[in-house]
């Protein structure tokens, strides 16, 4: 059994799959509890859901690069329209990675500025909570585009390159 996990993990996407929703469920609750935490006033309440809005962030890095080395594996397991969305959902995790480190670095400075300017936390908490949410949505646009490469049942249009 142990074999057969050591084998799991050397497959990248194996673990894309496997790591791909912690980008959006993470920063999804990192949202939810940031807010209810700027609503309460609690800087106590913001470093955890800071914490994990940051580690939520770091982590589209490895899914992206894991999905970036599944890429040829993949191809040669879908049909042409889902080759088409994977082509899709590269190009959009290309550009939408950005914004995940973005969003880290901002992170990383919510939760250290304040040790020096205590009246920092609140405006860096607000930016880190708007940009989250612009990061879910952007996180969940390549997400969709993701979901049709296997899954039939997900197309509801066309590709993106307009073939079908």
């Amino acid at each position: 059994m142990l074999d057969r996990i050591t084998q799991l993990t050397r497959q990248p996407e194996y673990l894309h799959t496997l790591l791909h929703p912690m980008p959006i469920w993470g920063v999804g609750a990192g949202v939810l509890g940031l807010l209810i935490a700027l609503l309460l006033r609690s800087r106590a309440a913001q470093i955890p859901t800071l914490v994990i809005i940051l580690v939520s962030g770091i982590s589209g890095v490895p899914v992206y690069l894991l999905g970036g080395a599944a890429e040829d594996r993949v191809e040669g397991i879908v049909d042409d329209v889902g080759r088409e969305w994977l082509e899709e959902h590269e190009r959009r995790a290309e550009q939408v990675i950005y914004v995940f480190c973005a969003l880290t670095v901002l992170t990383v400075v919510a939760l250290i500025a304040p040790a020096k300017w205590p009246r920092s936390a609140t405006p860096l908490s607000i930016a880190v909570l708007v940009l989250s949410v612009v990061t879910l949505a952007l996180g969940g646009y390549v997400a969709k585009a993701g979901g049709q490469i296997r899954h039939r049942e997900f197309r509801t249009g066309a590709p993106p390159g307009g073939h079908r």
